[in-house]
């Protein structure tokens, strides 16, 4: 990310309940216990929930920009992983309508942004479950601790739904800590004239009654917080890399001329990326420009990052599509994790200013070093939760590569890079794992410089 995370506190509450077929994978002779009200986050102890394992989000959205209103249905596939006799979601400001749990009736509580789903029946450790949740209202902007905005933004011509760290929740129900990741359909209705983008693939644009319905599909596993929606009237574009992957691009309409330029060497800085961390992840890929000031910061949502027209220069570009490998691909295992996506999207910055702009990697991270800015805490324990975006977990989080670089040398180092992302491809991973990875595949013992760039207080001497 560019700029910015998030968190709000928002109250709502909704009953009722919703009649579909016989249940499946429930067990009278079960008995169960309430899955756990968050996973204990460093810095979003409430985030997520415990008990189940989420395997697949099926999301029906229409929205209307003109009104606001946003009507939705979460279809949420799920694993339990103990005995079940109530589950949470997570859901901010929107009005639950009804749930069912295996096509039964599921009784609904709320308190604040927990909605508590209790089945007819307790579910057994292990069974697979699928959840309905019919929900509605205008979805809200969340702010968070270091004072941006996520959620639901309203732009100029619609919305965007933005998401890091907890924003994700205010237009879908879900387990929202980047531990439980899944794949997505979603399908998307908005009045005919608008476009709706979201992550992955589309299928056909289907207008009917002046309203417009297209269905992407994300098949490989997401966080939530990588889970974007852009309504708003865009020129789409297709393209494809060097290795057959798809490129879908949509500019605001008012910003396309500018933006194509830049958004057309999407395929190239996918090839130049893969080149140095191995292949691409995903199967689409792309990006979203909206106008300046639709957002305050770009946003690396998964497979098609988003930001303003005023954000899309080339080095943010390149740094929100390294993200792709680190931080959606590999997805940090708490938000404590935070510099390894951003340390490693800034290096990214720092590679591309060498090769494209003649500037060596030696003098950005001089720059970085020189930064006070950047020796506020160590990267990889921000103080609070308002830190998690702060100038150290960038800048400082990529001088701790590149002091690694300089510890094993460029060919150890450059297999480092592709060896993390292929090791943890589409999964999670801790600063510990980190750690532990580059000294077992370097045979080094590097605590000394863990100690002094990852976890040192103040400003070392300039090597």
């Amino acid at each position: 990310m560019i700029h910015g995370t998030r968190a709000r506190r928002l109250v709502r509450a909704g009953l009722a309940a919703l009649l579909l077929v016989p249940a499946a994978g429930c067990s009278g002779g079960v008995t169960g216990t309430p899955g756990a009200a968050g996973l204990r986050d460093p810095y979003f102890p409430r985030l997520g929930n415990g008990g189940y394992d989420v395997r697949h989000y099926a999301l029906t959205v229409a929205y209307d920009p003109a009104t606001g209103r946003l009507d939705g249905a979460a279809e949420i596939t799920a694993r339990a992983t103990q005995d079940l006799s109530a589950f949470r979601l997570d859901l901010a400001g929107l009005t639950v309508e009804g749930a069912t749990v295996d096509g039964e009736p599921a009784s609904v509580q709320r308190a604040g942004n927990e909605v508590t789903l209790r089945p007819r029946a307790d579910i057994e450790d292990g069974a697979a479950f699928r959840a309905v949740v019919r929900y509605t209202g205008s979805p809200r902007t969340i702010t968070d601790p270091d004072g941006s905005e996520e959620g639901w933004l309203r732009t100029a011509d619609g919305a965007v739904a933005l998401g890091q760290p907890t924003g994700s929740m205010a237009w879908f129900p879900g387990n929202h800590h980047p531990s439980d990741k899944a794949t997505y359909t979603v399908t998307l209705t908005v009045p005919a004239g608008y476009r709706a983008v979201t992550n992955g693939q589309p299928g056909r644009a289907v207008t009917r009654d002046g309203r417009t319905t297209t269905t992407w599909r994300t098949t490989e596993p997401m966080a939530s917080y990588l889970a974007t929606v852009a309504v708003g009237r865009f020129d789409v574009t297709t393209a494809r890399t060097a290795a057959g992957v798809p490129v879908v691009t949509a500019t605001d309409r008012t910003v396309t001329r500018r933006a194509a330029p830049l958004a057309a060497r999407v395929p190239e800085l996918l090839d130049w990326l893969a080149e140095r961390f191995g292949p691409y992840p995903f199967s689409s890929a792309g990006v979203v420009v909206e106008r300046a000031g639709d957002a305050a910061y770009a946003l690396e949502t998964q497979t098609r990052p988003v930001g303003p027209e005023d954000l899309f220069t080339p080095g943010i570009l390149v740094h929100e599509l390294a993200h792709q490998w680190y931080g959606d691909s590999v997805s940090p295992a708490t938000w404590r994790d935070m510099w390894l996506n951003e340390g490693f999207a800034q290096y990214a910055e720092w590679l591309y200013a060498e090769d494209f702009e003649g500037t060596p990697v030696r003098d950005s991270f001089d720059a970085a070093f020189a930064d006070e800015d950047n020796w506020a805490f160590p990267p990889a324990e921000p103080p609070t939760a308002a830190d998690i975006s702060g100038p150290p977990v960038y800048g400082r989080g990529a001088m701790v590569l590149h002091q690694v670089r300089r510890a094993v040398g460029d060919v150890a180092f450059f297999a480092l890079l592709r060896g993390w992302a292929a090791e943890h491809r589409h999964g999670t991973a801790s600063t510990d794992d980190f750690t532990a990875y580059v000294e077992e595949e370097t045979g080094r013992d590097l605590t000394a410089l863990w100690d002094t760039w990852l976890y040192g207080e103040g400003r070392p001497a300039a090597p």
